[in-house]
Formats: C-alpha cells, sequence, structure tokens
C-alpha cells in the first residue's frame, strides 16, 4: 500500500505513523519487537555492546533485557536534541547522536509490515536546530529506498496535528522523558498567506538540497526549558513509595505504569517484581497522593517560571498572553491532570488542545505533507499583484512559494479592495518571483551601474499572458474587501480561480488564469 511514513523521532519515545494514499485514516505503527503501548511507541533507546551495529538492541528491547539503568558507554539515550544542533555530544559513547538517529531510522524501516509501500518520508525536527538536523536528514536517508523526503519543524506539527490552523499562535508545552519546554510559536501561513507544508528535501529520487525553497518554521516568540521530566517523576514516586529500595530499571518501570494510569483514573495498581528474583511487590497510589508529592517537589512553581520566561520575551516582541490562540501539551506526562489544571489556572480563556498529545506531531506530519499526489514542485513561484492600502500602492503578495508541491491540496483565499473611486473592474496580474537575482542594473547618467537591490526584495517578472479583468457591477470604491477569491493548482499544473463578489454575495465565474512552472 503506497503512502507517507512520518517519523517523529522524541528524546524519551518516537512515533512513527502511516497513511496510505488512497485517502484511509493514518495509523500508528506498533513495529515489534521494537515498539509496544497504547498509543502505539518506540523507547528512543539503543545499546551497543560493541562496535557491531548489527548486534544493537533498539527501543523496547533495551527495556525488556534490563539494560535501561547502565551507565556505560553501551547505552545511548537522549541523543535526539544533540541531533544537528552542534556540541553537547558525549564523547564516551560508542556512537554520536547522528549515527543514533540514523541507526534508529534504518531499524524502523526494515521493520515496516511488508505491505506497506512507502513514497514518503516526512522527519520533525526542533526549531532550534532545523538547519542542521535538515543536513543530517539527507545523509541519514540517503540509503532508504523513498522517492521523496520532507522535514517539518515539530511545534508547527504539533499544532497541525491537533487541529490548529495555520498562522496561529500556539503556547506548546513538552513535558518529555527527559526535559520540560515551553515555547510560543507563531505557525506560518494563514491570512492569505501560503499554505504551510513541509519542506521537500527529495523529490521524485531528485535532490533538493539546493532548491529555493525558504526555510518555512514556526517563528519562536519565547522559550525556556529546563533537564526534568517524566524520569525523574518515576524517580520520585519510587522514592516515596520504597525509599529503601535503590530506583532499578524494573522499579521505575512499574512507577511509570501508576503514573500513566493515574492520568485516567483516581487510583492505580502496579506490581512490582524485582530483578533480583525478590517477592514481587503492589505498589499503590491515589492521583491526590501523586499531586501533592509534584507540589512538594516544585514542578508547578519550576513550570510558573519557565511560563514567565516565555511570556516575558512574547511581551518584548510585542505580544500578549491574550494573543495566545490555543494551548497545545506534548509528551507524554503532559497528560496528567495536575498539568492541565494548572494551564487552565495560568492561562485562563485560552482553550487547551490536548486530545493526542503522543501522536500530535507525527499525524500533523502526515498533514503537512500533500494527501494527494504530487505532480511536480513549483521552479518560479506565483504573486498577484495588491493593492496595499496601508502603503496607498500597488504590491506583490506571494501566492505559491518556489519548492511548493502542487496539485493544491487546499486553495489560497485572499480578499482584495478597490484601489481607485468607482473603479468598474479588478485586474488580475500575476507573475514570477525572481529571488536568485539580487543585483540589478540600473542607468545613472547614461551609464550602466550594477546597484544591489535591498535585502529581501525580489524582482517579479509579470506573465506573458495580458491581465484578467473581473467586472465589478457595480462600481467599488476604496475602503472595503469587494472580492475573495479562491486560488489552486489543479493536477495539470493550470493555477483556477473561483469566488464571490462580497457586495452581491454572488460567485464569480471559474476561470483558469493559466499554467505554472
Amino acid at each position: 500500500m503506497a503512502g507517507t511514513l512520518a517519523i517523529d523521532l522524541g528524546s524519551t519515545t518516537t512515533v512513527v505513523a502511516y497513511q496510505g494514499a488512497d485517502g484511509a485514516p493514518p495509523q500508528l505503527l506498533e513495529l515489534a519487537p521494537l515498539g509496544c503501548g497504547d498509543p502505539a511507541v518506540i523507547p528512543s533507546l539503543i545499546w551497543l555492546a560493541s562496535g557491531e551495529a548489527d548486534t544493537a538492541l533498539i527501543g523496547r528491547q533495551v527495556v525488556d533485557a534490563g539494560l535501561l539503568e547502565r551507565g556505560d558507554a553501551g547505552l545511548h539515550r537522549d541523543f535526539k536534541r544533540w541531533i544537528g544542533a552542534g556540541g553537547g555530544a558525549d564523547g564516551s559513547r560508542r556512537l554520536s547522536p547522528e549515527q543514533c538517529g540514523q541507526l534508529l531510522l534504518e531499524r524502523i524501516w526494515q521493520r515496516l509490515p511488508g505491505h506497506l509501500r512507502p513514497q514518503r518520508l516526512v522527519l520533525t525536527a526542533p526549531i532550534d536546530s532545523y538547519r542542521g538536523y535538515r543536513q543530517w536528514l539527507q545523509e541519514a536517508s540517503a540509503g532508504l529506498a523513498v522517492p521523496e523526503v520532507a522535514l517539518v519543524d515539530e511545534p508547527t506539527a504539533a499544532a497541525i496535528g491537533a487541529g490548529l490552523p495555520a498562522g496561529s499562535r500556539v503556547l506548546v508545552l513538552d513535558l518529555g522523558g527527559g526535559t520540560t519546554d515551553l515555547s510560543l510559536v507563531a505557525l506560518q501561513g494563514g491570512e492569505g498567506r501560503t499554505t504551510v507544508m513541509a519542506q521537500l528535501l527529495r523529490f521524485g529520487g531528485r535532490d533538493l538540497t539546493d532548491s529555493r525553497q525558504a526555510l518555512r518554521t514556526a517563528t519562536v516568540l519565547g522559550k525556556a526549558g529546563l533537564a526534568l521530566g517524566g524520569r525523574d517523576i518515576d524517580r520520585w514516586i519510587a522514592a516515596a513509595l520504597r525509599p529503601q529500595s535503590p530506583p532499578s530499571a524494573d522499579l521505575l518501570n512499574a512507577c511509570e505504569r501508576l503514573k500513566c494510569d493515574l492520568s485516567s483514573q483516581e487510583q492505580a495498581l502496579a506490581l512490582w517484581s524485582p530483578s533480583d528474583g525478590g517477592t514481587a511487590v503492589e505498589l499503590r497510589l491515589r492521583r491526590r497522593e501523586l499531586e501533592a508529592l509534584l507540589e512538594r517537589q516544585g514542578l508547578l512553581r519550576l513550570l510558573d517560571e519557565l511560563l514567565e520566561q516565555v511570556l516575558a520575551a512574547a511581551r518584548g516582541a510585542g505580544v500578549g498572553s491574550d494573543a495566545i490562540d490555543a494551548v497545545l501539551p506534548v509528551g507524554g506526562s503532559s497528560r496528567m491532570p495536575l498539568v492541565r489544571q494548572w494551564l487552565q489556572q495560568r492561562l485562563p480563556g485560552v482553550p487547551v488542545r490536548g486530545e493526542r498529545p503522543v501522536e500530535a506531531v507525527a499525524l500533523g506530519a502526515l498533514r503537512l505533507t500533500p494527501g494527494v499526489a504530487v505532480k511536480d514542485v513549483l521552479h518560479r513561484g506565483v504573486s498577484l499583484r495588491c493593492w496595499d492600502q496601508r502603503s496607498g500602492e500597488h504590491r506583490w503578495h506571494p501566492l505559491f512559494v518556489p519548492g511548493q508541491t502542487w496539485p493544491s491540496e487546499q486553495p489560497l483565499t485572499l480578499r482584495l479592495a478597490c484601489s481607485r473611486p468607482q473603479q468598474g473592474e479588478l485586474e488580475l496580474l500575476l507573475g514570477e518571483p525572481n529571488p536568485e537575482q539580487r543585483r540589478e542594473v540600473v542607468y545613472v547618467d547614461g551609464l550602466p551601474v550594477l546597484r544591489a537591490r535591498p535585502a529581501g526584495s525580489s524582482r517579479v517578472e509579470p506573465w506573458p499572458e495580458p491581465p484578467q479583468a473581473v467586472p465589478l457591477q457595480p462600481p467599488g470604491d476604496p475602503g472595503d474587501d469587494r472580492l475573495e477569491l479562491h486560488f489552486r493548482i489543479d493536477g495539470e499544473g493550470i493555477l483556477r480561480l473561483e469566488g464571490t463578489d462580497l457586495l452581491l454575495q454572488q460567485p464569480l465565474e471559474p476561470r483558469a488564469l493559466g499554467r505554472v512552472r
């Protein structure tokens, strides 16, 4: 079954999701013996007893072998955060972070069910190491037989996976196994801007490393974090329930089960079977006891400090807490009711969107890659000349950017106003941006002079076809939106237009505007 494979490589757990090209609902892949659980996850763990990668244990295999708490060079964990980030790697380990990520990626690929035939692989990356992560993914996926490879930043994927629209401002709380991160991000797209999507790194077997795609990640308005996560909570539980017992792997696993169960029930029971052959012990815990423990350990105080750092940075960027559209908890430990209550108390009135915190990033990655058969990528892009009421002049507005795939999965919507009184028609002048040309020739006193254009500007070449006119009857005046237009690229590469006359509330006649390239 052809389709798209999404891998959310996390610091603690990795989620693998697949969606067939026939439009079937996405599914999480368990990939035994690497992963298990509900929802299905793969622990981001690697055990390498020697220098031979073929003998490595991956994911759940490390846990089942009782190697989780081993501290020597064979155990590799928390390597995701250092991929592409530069520095921070533990030189005492047998594998670098990049080698760990590649080995995990290859083992996942080998364990895919035989009936799945991925045509596209999409991975998620932290914003702060996006560029380095992109380079690593190019190298790590070189040996995988997949025609298309894409990359998307994690906050955008999480927000889209939770059903939030492009252009939203989202506070993401990522409470993972080893870290807690709070970030306020503004998503790309929305409000007449080009559709947010994953960045293609390989298409049709072609390397797009040097293509003219711009890095389109979410904008970080504020971020703070600390090295404390779900594993630390498990240790607190173990110390409270068995203060005389060392925090062995089997004890911590039992405490983790208690913590997970208390996210959905008021009390929990877990059976702890010591690995030394001792008598099995029943561990019991109530939700109110866990919450009291977390408050004594200062978890809420730490979250308060992180939130204030994030909001202070956002205020410095001109964004207040009242501008946050939603709060998005991700990571397994974010399911604890105490964390949800804290969010609601600290940000009253802001909706909390945390229905699927573990798999939201992977599902969002699937949604950010086209769900239809991709024909090609745009080489030049398409822009429309629009009247800018604020500046009082015409400007080029991008509809579709270079590197974007077509056909369009969703149309781009724009609202246009008139530029002069009693205007009888609106001309649709289209053009192709030419961003690679950063200099232009001008004539000074009859002599050609090479002059650099301001950073970020680019010349737009109008299409050779004459602009099409949309008649306005009755004529329109400046100041009010008159037309709502929907642009899309069909399967033949034709830019098509549908729309509505907002004054008359009548649909416009659909039309073809020309062929893209």
